[in-house]
């Protein structure tokens, strides 16, 4: 929500009004400096709308401002220049649900159109894109936070696992909400974790992959024989790899000889294949510009499925990485797994690269992709987890 600030108006007296914390209208409005007379100024108000009502000439603005629940000043601030005979009344209304569904079958444009709405209502939020896919689709990146150390969260690596992009704007949405309306989440006070660090998100690393199994061969645009690639089968299921058959999450410089020299099949296919050498595909070389450039404190792949998290990698975890993934395990009804025979992965590359913490969550149990039943399940299991990997 935006508003024209009046002459002797400051962010700390619309932090009173709104009953917003101070250090969200500062971060949804990095022009105004503190302190700074906001008058004639565009504003934004996070985690409000605005709604039009008709009034009634016998009732009261005071009437109105107690049955939305906001301060009468809060209401004139949108009216300027109301007199008893307006007949239109624009009056702020808090959000207090969810504005984005995320019980879906979440394709691109599903992710494109939720991160544009949660922008407009939480503008302290930050999106960018960090890259594009091979067909020329945004990597977007989420940023929210005030603190020094970046924890970041990633999903759909692998395209049949798109649900985990789902699972991921589920929890994005809710820790606004609960920023915005003073809320715990996951018995956790959002704000100090939001004042104390930077969190950063990559919902959906894969999207040719995700588009190619939600709709078919009409997502590789006639750009690439994904029908041949994927042995002549229509239907895509299966498909983990992006788009020209490659496994994303098999392109990382960590032991990746090991993993080309044992792999089947040696040639592009819907899993698997780790490519004719490593970061050779613009998806992995954008996440792994992103490590570098945001140094992050830890890494938290979201997959599918088992029901259980790996942290170790090569011996090259650091010792503190245990505690955290005994946190993990008392915040959900997950299996804490040191290490498995696998190389190449995000997770190892970046424990490997940086010795900090990495983990990969595989959510869920059975065959992907995850049918959307299990999706209520799955965030109530692993969103302990998801908050538990920003304080620890």
């Amino acid at each position: 929500m935006k508003l024209i600030g009046r002459d002797g108006d400051t962010l700390d007296y619309y932090s009173m009004v709104f009953q917003l914390p101070i250090e969200l209208l500062r971060d949804s409005n990095p022009h105004i400096a503190d302190n700074q007379q906001l008058n004639g100024l565009d504003v934004c108000i996070p985690g409000f709308k605005l709604n039009k009502i008709l009034k009634a000439h016998d009732v009261r603005l005071m009437e109105i401002a107690e049955h939305y629940h906001i301060s009468l000043d809060g209401l004139l601030l949108m009216n300027e220049g109301l007199t008893t005979e307006t007949e239109t009344i624009a009056v702020p209304v808090r959000v207090i649900k969810p504005i984005i569904k995320t019980k879906k079958f979440y394709d691109y444009a599903s992710l494109v159109e939720d991160l544009e709405k949660l922008k407009e209502v939480y503008p302290f939020i930050e999106i960018e894109s960090i890259g594009k896919s091979v067909l020329g689709k945004e990597l977007f990146e989420v940023r929210l936070g005030q603190g020094d150390g970046i924890v970041h969260y990633n999903g759909s690596f692998h395209a049949n696992e798109w649900i985990t992009t789902a699972i991921l704007m589920k929890w994005l949405n809710e820790l606004l909400l609960c920023l915005t309306n003073a809320l715990s989440l996951s018995r956790v006070e959002p704000l100090p974790l939001y004042t104390g660090k930077k969190i950063s998100m990559v919902p959906m690393v894969n999207p040719d992959g995700v588009e190619l199994v939600l709709k078919g061969e009409e997502a590789a645009e006639g750009k690439i024989d994904v029908l041949s690639i994927n042995d002549g089968y229509e239907h895509f299921y299966e498909w983990k790899a992006n788009i020209r058959g490659v496994d994303l999450n098999n392109q990382y410089p960590a032991n990746w000889e090991i993993e080309k020299e044992r792999k089947i099949p040696q040639i592009p296919a819907p899993r698997d294949f780790p490519g004719e050498d490593y970061l050779t595909e613009p998806e992995a070389l954008a996440m792994k510009e992103l490590a570098y450039n945001r140094s992050f404190e830890k890494v938290i792949a979201l997959h599918t499925q088992g029901k259980e998290f790996y942290w170790g990698y090569d011996g090259k975890e650091p010792l503190y990485a245990s505690c955290i993934a005994e946190e993990f395990e008392k915040k959900s009804d997950y299996k804490s797994v040191r290490n498995i025979d696998s190389h190449a992965g995000y997770k190892d590359w970046f424990i490997q690269e940086f010795q900090r913490p990495g983990f990969t969550v595989e959510l869920g149990e059975g065959i992907n992709p995850l049918p959307l039943s299990q999706m209520k399940t799955i965030y109530r299991d692993t969103v302990g987890i998801l908050m538990a990997g920003i304080y620890m």
